[in-house]
């Protein structure tokens, strides 16, 4: 048990380190290459957030690990929007102004519908996992040619700055982008022996494992980038990485895992993971358009309803495995 923990501590945090160093080397390669600065910051630094998700679903699919592979992306999207958005606007209410919010909010919610559509059969099949690939790629280029077009937001400042200096060598930045993938991999595959064998002793199921533990894990980077928006005062990279986070768990991170590994799914993952997940996209869209429609911020009041949804939440998974 104490070699579990110890796997799982040591993976979170080499996957989190390994995640940011894989997305420095990929960018700066990107940039020797002549990737437009624009591409960078929507697709490789998009990706490298949801890394880790990505990497752990992928090892539990070809692990035969199911629960965890799918807890981990539902976990992580109830964890950006409860935990790290509740508690941002606790400390500082987060500002919703961006026209991006309005097409990307119905979009992460007619996403979820299609999830929830996918779980009523009990199984996501590999037939499942390449339609939410494929709608990941359509999803992917529409937002690329929108920002070609200048309809998409722009880069804040500080970070179109920061993507726009190369203070790697491309041998550096190769050297990197290898290292930080190999190391994604190695900690992925702790983390998930590490959950595996902590739920298989304590006789919990991965699928709560994945919804806890190794989601708020996976869901760091998030958390790191939200915490660096709030101190450039750059809001709207709040809920757009959540946001983009969320679509990218929804259809890359579930759609990879099922097209490694069919997965089973059990039926409480509908009737209870699902629809707390979509309840609080639904009660962004809720605050967005209420927002926009005023001028205003997401209330710390607001930020503190969410945090208590994700505190009673998580406490109701506990109590299950408590009994």
């Amino acid at each position: 048990m104490l070699l579990a923990i110890t796997a799982i501590l040591a993976g979170l945090v080499l996957l989190v380190w390994s995640a940011d160093r894989f997305v420095d080397g990929a960018a700066a390669t990107a940039q020797h290459l002549g990737m437009p600065t624009l591409l960078i910051g929507m697709v490789i630094i998009g990706f490298g957030t949801s890394a880790p998700e990505l990497a752990v679903s992928a090892m539990a699919a070809s692990d035969g690990n199911p629960g965890l592979a799918l807890g981990n992306a539902y976990g992580s999207n109830i964890t950006n929007i409860a935990l790290i958005v509740g508690l941002v606007a606790i400390v500082s209410p987060i500002a919703m102004h961006s026209q991006v919010l309005r097409k990307e909010l119905p979009l992460l919610l007619g996403l979820c519908a299609i999830a929830g559509v996918q779980l009523i059969d009990g199984e996501l099949t590999r037939l499942d996992g390449w339609v939410l690939l494929a709608v990941f790629t359509a999803v992917m280029g529409w937002s690329i040619v929108q920002g070609i077009r200048g309809k998409g937001d722009p880069l804040g400042g500080e970070t179109e700055a920061e993507l726009s200096e190369q203070p790697m060598s491309l041998k550096v930045a190769l050297l990197w982008l290898v290292a930080g993938l190999v190391l994604l991999i190695v900690s992925s595959r702790m983390l998930v022996w590490g959950a595996v064998s902590v739920a298989q002793s304590l006789g919990v199921s991965d699928l709560v494992i994945g919804l806890t533990i190794v989601a708020i894990g996976t869901s760091l980077p998030e958390l790191a980038s939200s915490i660096a928006a709030v101190k450039k005062n750059e809001h709207d990279l709040i809920l757009g990485n959540i946001l983009g986070s969320g679509i990218f768990n929804t259809l890359a991170v579930v759609g990879l895992a099922a097209t490694i590994h069919p997965l089973t799914v059990d039926m409480e993952v509908l009737y209870r993971d699902w629809t707390v997940m979509t309840a609080l996209t639904a009660a962004l869209i809720f605050m967005g358009l209420r927002v926009f429609s005023s001028e205003r911020s997401i209330s710390r009041l607001e930020g503190g309803l969410l945090l208590a949804t994700y505190i009673g939440y998580t406490g109701y998974l506990v109590s299950t495995v408590i009994v």
